[in-house]
């Protein structure tokens, strides 16, 4: 069999395996196909998707670091490390994946909000504050980037623009506002 029926033999069996929850199996398969094509984006990618699930998060860094030092690596690809990266506390290697992914994809809003994250924890919050408008432009009904918004508002002392995050949150997640208002002590009311 010719090594491109070979791949697309081994990318249905995995496919196969991953719907009847062989997750094992499918691994091996991916494995085979690397063995194949080692620039596989498609076995890379779902082997590093399957390693993060099974918490094998430095397995699933080391194949997102191979699949994105490749020309044809995709936004996605760059969230996904990206992620696990800060996840794993390498906030300036995840700062670096985001901005990439951005740079491929500016439409891509999880990576506006994984970015905005990152500069949080990095105390950069000029820069996170950007970022997070950016994802709330994108998703405008997300509540998580208003939520972190406001989260920094308080953080800088400017509770007058919390308050307008909290009453913003009111229209469409009231769940979420009446937890934020906990969280701070403001209430959203007009002062």
């Amino acid at each position: 069999m010719s090594p491109t029926w070979t791949l697309l033999w081994y990318r249905l069996l995995a496919l196969c395996q991953l719907t009847l929850g062989r997750q094992e199996a499918a691994l091996i398969c991916f494995d085979r196909m690397l063995e194949i094509d080692a620039s596989s984006l498609f076995a890379l990618s779902s082997r590093a998707h399957l390693k993060a699930q099974f918490e094998d998060r430095k397995g699933a860094l080391q194949d997102y670091a191979r699949l994105t030092a490749l020309p044809q690596a995709r936004a996605a690809d760059f969230f996904n490390q990206g992620f696990l990266q800060e996840a794993s506390g390498q906030l300036e290697a995840a700062e670096q994946s985001f901005r990439r992914a951005i740079e491929l994809n500016d439409q891509l809003d999880r990576a506006w909000f994984g970015l905005g994250l990152v500069l949080i924890q990095q105390s950069r919050l000029d820069e996170a504050i950007t970022a997070l408008k950016r994802n709330t432009q994108l998703q405008p009904m997300s509540p998580h980037a208003w939520y972190e918004l406001a989260r920094i508002h308080v953080k800088r002392q400017e509770p007058e623009e919390a308050a307008k995050i909290i009453r913003h949150l009111q229209g469409f997640e009231p769940k979420v506002a009446a937890q934020l208002a906990r969280e701070t002590g403001i209430n959203g009311s007009p002062v």
